[in-house]
């Protein structure tokens, strides 16, 4: 009876110690800190903004294209890495799996809708996800025997431009310039009908709605690897590079419509400039 009392202790005692390694095993830290800020992030709210102090507003649209260097972080990595994932990854989790975010139909290219005036399904949002392909099936002799369908998924890879929509406008209360992104939407590029690469919109996302799960998406810091942004943080201050493809104007129309090639970037410049020197001609000293 002793015997099997001493037994019974010792295999407690080394399931004790079994349980312990094990739980330092699943505990392992990679760093030398526990993340604590982005975890906690709250979004910033707007401040308070009444139509009467308003006192001059400008829509503007514009294009960041992935490829140029300031960009990057919305493109890398491809695949989730290092506890990062890029821009695109924390879209498609936020409409697929969370359910966080709600996706809207941008419309045919000849008609284009940036206006959020109707939601994507779920079923809509998996068919822009993922296409179908019929492609022939041949038998050892060269002859079609049939058709199968193919599924391929639309890679992060593939997105290579986003555009953005925004709001410029003075506010007379706090006497400042100040902008307020309204949509985003991603732009794929895909393989045409005649084999040639085309860019897709895919759709459009309430930014007011995609901040609370930008607030939580870590970006690369290129000096300093202890302070991470967000694409909140990205967004909010500004930091990426990007140009005027729109501006509200009478006609309705993009600056592709009326210039094209340098005469087109020179007048987006114009169009950055006369907003700049709105906000200050405001001010005499």
């Amino acid at each position: 009876m002793k015997s099997l009392f001493k037994i019974g202790i010792v295999l407690s005692v080394f399931g004790i110690f079994w349980h312990s390694g094990s739980a330092q095993q699943s505990m392992v830290l990679d760093g030398i800190v526990v993340n604590e800020n982005t975890p906690s992030r709250k979004v910033i709210p707007y401040a308070n903004l009444r139509q009467a102090d308003v006192m001059w507003q400008k829509r503007v649209w514009r294009r960041i294209d992935l490829r140029k260097k300031q960009n990057q972080v919305f493109y890398f990595p491809e695949e989730p890495a290092q506890g990062r994932k890029n821009l695109f990854d924390y879209i498609r989790e936020g409409l697929l799996e969370d359910g966080t975010l709600t996706a809207y139909d941008p419309g045919p290219p000849t008609d284009p809708d940036d206006e959020f005036t109707r939601a994507y399904t779920a079923d809509e949002v998996m068919k822009v996800m993922v296409s179908e392909t019929e492609v022939e099936i041949f038998d050892e002799f060269g002859d079609v025997t049939g058709t199968e369908t193919v599924y391929d998924t639309l890679r992060s890879a593939n997105i290579k431009f986003y555009e953005i929509k925004e709001e410029w406008f003075f506010e007379r209360q706090r006497s400042v310039m100040d902008v307020r992104i309204i949509g985003i939407k991603p732009m794929a590029e895909i393989e045409g009908p005649d084999g040639n690469p085309t860019i897709q919109d895919l759709f459009w996302i309430y930014f007011p709605e995609a901040r609370f799960v930008f607030k939580k998406s870590e970006v690369f810091n290129r000096v300093n690897d202890a302070e991470r942004r967000t694409y909140e943080d990205i967004f909010w201050k500004r930091q990426f590079e990007s140009t005027i493809i729109k501006v509200s104007n009478v006609y309705d129309r993009q600056i592709r419509d009326y210039k094209t090639g340098l005469d087109a970037l020179l007048e987006a410049e114009k169009i950055e400039t006369e907003i700049f020197n709105f906000e200050h001609d405001l001010w005499h000293f």
